[in-house]
């Protein structure tokens, strides 16, 4: 109860102000939350060489510098994820730039990747209790004359305070960031990448956009299985825009939330259909329910994320998330998250 009333007192702030309100709340509490009850047993999962207690977890954007973390994790999340993180701070676009789409249960950000860069992040990073799953999301800087650099210099400074890292080359909001999913560039990048961490190491995954063709999609998969990374997360914002009914669709950025559910879904199930179970995918994009989460488990993913419906459901979504989704894996028949993966792709 006291939650919601806490989501509901915040929507009523410019939505700006309530996530960092959210942020700045999230941090007090932290040490006032209980710690997180023993998740049904079903719900684990073990794939990236972790052990997660369920497969839910914060996708990256709304702790972009590492402040929460722990606090988070107290939610019930089985996995956390930081970021997006620029090697050097970054204010990112003018304001406003993050609006509400309430009718659409949606959420439209040009954000730019606003950060306080690697050094504010390690320094928070350095305080945090090490406790729960941590991903990082690395990006580059809007200004940088050689991206794959940044994302080097970030992968080697933040690679020791997660348990794995995301190479974010999807957002829509940085321009010509998007150029990165091209074959012969992210080659290099991937490349670059795991030439640093060596043989064996913290496990690296590509953050994908949901905007891409068939061509596109067959070349990352393509090169994402020749480079050796762990994994791959499906997906990004949208510049799509689909029938929407709220007088902020007009506005610029990337649309998460309800309306990206399906059409992040089925590219999630084109990547499955094109890399098998040779390496883990991570569905994201519109999950709001535990059914949500159980349409991307069967489309081929092993771990969901989630952020935009927190923005109208608050934190308490998540316990009703696992329980919907224990319930759903039973009433199919599987004893575990692992047994439904794929379940809808044939082959």
């Amino acid at each position: 109860m006291v939650f919601r009333l806490a989501t509901r007192a915040l929507r009523l702030l410019p939505p700006e102000k309530a996530h960092n309100a959210t942020l700045a709340l999230a941090g007090l509490a932290a040490p006032f939350l209980p710690s997180t009850a023993t998740d049904d047993p079903r719900l684990a999962v073990s794939v990236l060489g972790l052990h997660f207690p369920n497969p839910v977890g914060l996708a990256a954007g709304f702790d972009k510098n590492a402040q929460v973390p722990h606090a988070m994790a107290k939610f019930g999340f089985g996995f956390v994820e930081c970021g997006t993180v620029t090697p050097r701070p970054q204010i990112g676009n003018p304001q406003p730039r993050l609006f509400r789409l309430t009718q659409d249960r949606a959420v439209i950000n040009r954000m730019g990747f606003n950060n306080g860069g690697i050094a504010e992040a390690t320094a928070n990073l350095n305080r945090r209790t090490r406790t729960g799953i941590l991903g990082i999301n690395i990006g580059a800087n809007k200004d940088s004359a050689d991206r794959i650099a940044d994302y080097a210099t970030g992968f080697a400074a933040l690679a020791p305070f997660a348990d794995y890292v995301t190479v974010n080359v999807s957002s829509p909001n940085t321009p010509g960031l998007r150029g990165l999913q091209n074959k012969d560039e992210l080659a290099r990048l991937l490349e670059t990448l795991t030439d640093a961490k060596g043989g064996g190491g913290i496990p690296i995954l590509l953050k994908i956009a949901p905007d891409l063709d068939e061509a596109a999609l067959d070349d990352i998969a393509h090169v994402v299985l020749a480079s050796g990374i762990e994994g791959l997360i499906v997906s990004n914002t949208t510049i799509a825009r689909p029938a929407l009914v709220s007088v902020e669709a007009k506005e610029q950025g990337g649309l998460s939330g309800a309306p990206l559910l399906a059409p992040s879904t089925d590219i999630l199930r084109q990547m499955r259909r094109r890399v098998g179970s040779r390496i883990v995918l991570v569905g994201v994009g519109g999950i709001a329910s535990g059914a949500d989460a159980y349409a991307k488990i069967r489309a081929g993913a092993s771990l969901v994320q989630l952020y935009t419906a927190l923005v109208y459901e608050g934190p308490g979504l998540v316990s009703r998330i696992k329980r919907e989704l224990a319930h759903l894996l039973a009433r199919d028949g599987f004893a575990t998250v692992g047994e439904a993966v794929g379940a809808d792709v044939p082959g």
